[in-house]
């Protein structure tokens, strides 16, 4: 695990500290809108040799009880080392006994009505993995599918992937508390991450799909059920697609896709009906995210569909989040709409985002809210930079809180805030607003009435 660290070291050593308060601006030509262009040239799939490999030709059998995961393995290894192309699950159902580990130049494709169905034994996702648990580094239970310092990475087709979370995993929420907050503990006295180790009898429940380290990373198509923790998590990834994938998992803390200390990101035609934030955008937590500084920055998501749960940055964002384009989005009957949540322990910022053409029907909480003081607080004075985000055309039917939220602090207000052509038809409170600098309120509706600063 040493040597395991000593190389993580070395992979993100070169990347600049961030501040917890003031971040670095980056001088280009292009701003607003109009640097969505350069950043999708950033973007591209990866491309894969036309070599395939059939998982049936390494001894998978389509069973619910047969274990097929030294079949998968196989078929990935073999076609690493061939200089790569594509392992194929056909239709069938095949059990999966513990991790999948994709490898470089390797497209893990299920053709339609193949569903690979996971374990629900815990013990079966050790060895432990470097990986992410809300924002720290750690040794844990490996993610389902797990992919590590990879280049041209994709999992893609439209099977179906069953995590089988609601078994055992979803129970470990009642559990987790000891463990949260001893990792927390150690990401803030910066204790080695290779000390980090949790597994079994720590109750961190594993992510459902992780890139870690990853260039060039697809997923597309692929349809995902009953996860037992955040579904998509790319980590510390440059170049990735999230394409056309229907989500449907309800258990505890199941965020549909959560880019975390990542850029060049794009989102798009992907359909979210989860348990928690339906995409999340992240960059590390506390000192943790400090430490490494790896913003998350580039990142466009266009044309999602969500229920139940919307669109969060934050709360673990304590390497900064910068350039952000959100547009053509629909929401459904949701918890939350636009959700921006920090706290005085993050430090970090939020800067560059935009976000435009949204319609929502039901949002109980809000459909615009900026949070300063969300839940986890543990006493530090590291408030939040806010600054250059703008909203508009934005539409919703009804809300049961307060419509727009804007609070910031005393220590770090809120800065230059732009709300354009927003509309919300029926909520028992328009507006909640404090600590904002230059905030411009145009065109803003509630309850057919104009929104000014001046009734706030």
């Amino acid at each position: 695990m040493k040597q395991l660290h000593l190389f993580f070291v070395l992979v993100f050593a070169t990347i600049a500290s961030t501040s917890c308060v003031s971040p670095t601006v980056k001088s280009n030509d292009a701003t607003g809108w109009d640097k969505v262009p350069e950043i999708l040239k950033n973007i591209s799939e990866p491309v894969f040799a036309d070599a395939v490999y059939n998982i049936l030709d390494y001894g998978a059998t389509p069973s619910e009880t047969i274990d097929s995961r030294p079949a998968i393995l196989k078929a990935i290894n073999e076609c690493n080392r061939n200089g790569g192309g594509k392992v194929l699950i056909p239709a069938g159902t095949f059990f999966v006994k513990g991790p999948i580990v994709l490898k470089s130049h390797v497209n893990l494709h299920l053709e339609e009505q193949a569903r690979l169905e996971f374990s629900t034994v815990p013990e079966d996702y050790l060895p432990m993995v470097l990986t992410k648990w809300e924002g720290t580094e750690c040794f844990n239970y490996s993610p389902f599918i797990y992919s590590y310092q990879c280049t041209n990475v994709a999992l893609t087709g439209k099977g179906t992937i069953d995590g089988n979370g609601a078994a055992v995993f979803n129970t470990w929420k009642a559990l987790e508390r000891p463990a949260m907050d001893r990792l927390r503990q150690m990401g803030n006295d910066t204790v080695p991450v290779y000390e980090r180790t949790f597994g079994e009898g720590w109750y961190l429940r594993p992510c459902m799909i992780q890139f870690y380290g990853c260039n060039n990373v697809l997923v597309e198509g692929v349809q995902i059920y009953d996860s037992p923790f955040w579904i998509i998590h790319p980590v510390f990834c440059d170049n990735v697609i999230v394409r056309d994938v229907y989500i449907e998992s309800f258990n505890y803390n199941n965020d549909g896709c959560d880019p975390e200390s990542s850029t060049n990101v794009l989102i798009e035609n992907a359909h979210f009906n989860v348990g928690d934030d339906g995409i999340a955008i992240k960059s590390g937590r506390d000192q943790d995210g400090w430490r490494i500084g790896q913003a998350t920055e580039s990142v466009i998501v266009r044309n999602c569909h969500f229920a139940n749960w919307a669109i969060t940055i934050g709360s673990e964002m304590s390497g900064g989040v910068r350039d952000i384009y959100i547009e053509d989005c629909k929401i459904d009957s949701c918890r939350n709409g636009i959700y921006f949540k920090s706290n005085l322990d993050r430090g970090g910022f939020f800067e560059n985002l935009y976000m435009r053409r949204i319609h929502a029907d039901i949002c109980l909480w809000g459909m615009v809210n900026f949070r300063t003081d969300y839940h986890g607080y543990r006493g530090g004075n590291y408030p939040t930079l806010f600054r250059n985000i703008t909203i508009e055309d934005v539409t919703c039917n009804r809300v049961d809180s307060v419509a727009i939220m804007a609070n910031g602090v005393p220590e770090a207000k809120l800065h230059n805030i732009t709300l354009r052509n927003i509309h919300v038809k029926q909520s028992p409170k328009a507006t909640q607003m404090k600590n904002v600098v230059n905030l411009v309120l145009d065109n803003v509706t509630v309850n057919g009435k104009q929104v000014t600063s001046e009734n706030e």
